[in-house]
């Protein structure tokens, strides 16, 4: 019998200490917080987006870094499979994008449905134990030293460092030989040049197209996505700036990106053009500034206007052609110099960490050090939202666990 310990009691250390257990080893798991799961516990606005319904397909097409790497892993146990464990004990849900919660809408429910688990399989959880150290076959904690044969390191990254991810595992896999990809926030919010973004703070914008490229004149976009954003004080954010957030890091990190909205993808210039002229007809006896109410947010008009160039004291009949086809390139086309990323720490997962080149993607051990397991966001696999990131977890926690456990 092998005795396994894994460190890091979130998604993928849960799930390994549970896989181990189940096939046989003497599992304990170490978690420097007063319960299992916090991070857990945050996701989906404190609704737990367990994970995606999709088929494989469309779930590796969603992975952004080193898909092919998590073939075995998710292979091995899919978001089928998960469902099939967790659902018994918490019944699920799929909503809007194949994205599946748990029917009650609270993610302590899946918390308790992942710690059930656990105890069922008997795995001794050690709560408030921080790892010192790592070395020869033995772990040494802040509550004494375990001897172990095999040992999962699930640490997470750095984003949220209040639940626990605090890059613990960055520093014991490069104690073992390992390289590391530099952590950059993954799904984040995006900082601009100029106070456009600040103007408009606070505005949520729903059915809008975005595109993200390294250089404006480019043919070629980073990222096409379509769905809900939001300005901030800083910049931008929403859905489909997270997952265009995640494009930026992998390719424009602390570089300049350029940013092109279009507020109105629903409609073709010529369409666009056809409704600005029955607002004018309605409004025509008004000023330029009070015929855009029925088009726009009334916070969007001044920062429209500005960039259209148009006098916002114009009477709306005399608003020239030429006018009108520059008012319609603002709108199908809203651009916003993209500066940076929000912080790591105040992503929602962390891009990069230790070089999966150096992990066996059959077993998840450590091509370097034997005997040592990595398993979720320690690696180098980030996807964008939607319940993906968390089947990454699962999937590669299960393959850890079960090579540990059955590994001679």
């Amino acid at each position: 019998m092998n005795k396994v310990v894994v460190i890091g009691g979130g998604a993928s250390g849960i799930m390994a200490s549970y896989v181990a257990a189940r096939n046989g080893a003497d599992v304990i798991l170490l978690e420097k917080n007063e319960k299992l799961g916090k991070k857990i516990f945050i996701t989906g606005k404190g609704r737990c987006n367990v994970t995606n319904s999709c088929d494989a397909d469309e779930f590796f097409s969603n992975i952004i870094s080193n898909p092919k790497f998590l073939y075995s892993a998710y292979y091995g146990f899919s978001n089928d499979m998960l469902m099939d464990l967790i659902a018994p004990l918490c019944p699920l849900k799929t909503e809007r994008g194949n994205r599946v919660f748990p029917q009650s809408d609270h993610s302590s429910d899946i918390i308790k449905a992942l710690s059930r688990l656990v105890d069922d399989a008997c795995v001794n959880v050690k709560l408030n134990t921080n790892v010192i150290s790592i070395n020869d076959h033995m772990v040494k904690t802040t509550k004494g030293n375990l001897a172990f044969d095999k040992l999962i390191i699930a640490t997470g990254g750095l984003s949220y460092p209040t639940t626990g991810s605090t890059g613990d595992g960055y520093g014991f896999a490069k104690k073992i030989g390992h390289t590391l990809i530099s952590p950059k926030p993954g799904l984040s919010g995006l900082l601009c040049e100029g106070e456009d973004c600040q103007l408009l703070q606070g505005l949520s914008l729903k059915n809008v197209s975005v595109t993200l490229k390294e250089d404006k004149e480019s043919k070629k976009s980073l990222y096409e996505g379509f769905g809900e954003m939001l300005f901030t004080h800083f910049g931008i954010s929403g859905p489909v700036i997270l997952s265009a957030s995640s494009y930026y890091a992998l390719k424009c990190y602390n570089k300049k990106a350029y940013i092109s909205i279009d507020l109105k993808s629903a409609l073709t210039e010529k369409q666009l053009d056809e409704r600005i002229l029955r607002d004018f007809e309605k409004y025509m006896n008004k000023s330029f500034k009070n015929s855009l109410g029925d088009l726009l947010p009334s916070k969007m008009i001044p920062v429209v206007i500005k960039r259209s160039g148009i006098d916002p004291d114009k009477k709306v009949n005399e608003v020239r052609r030429e006018e009108r086809e520059r008012l319609i390139s603002v709108l199908k086309n809203f651009e916003l110099t993209v500066t940076d990323s929000r912080p790591v720490e105040e992503a929602i997962i962390t891009q990069g960490g230790v070089n999966v080149k150096e992990i066996d993607p059959s077993t998840m051990e450590s091509k370097l050090c034997k005997d040592i397991y990595f398993a979720g966001e320690v690696l180098d696999i980030d996807a964008l939202t939607g319940g993906f990131n968390l089947q990454i977890a699962f999937s590669t926690g299960y393959l850890a666990g079960l090579s540990a456990a059955l590994s001679q």
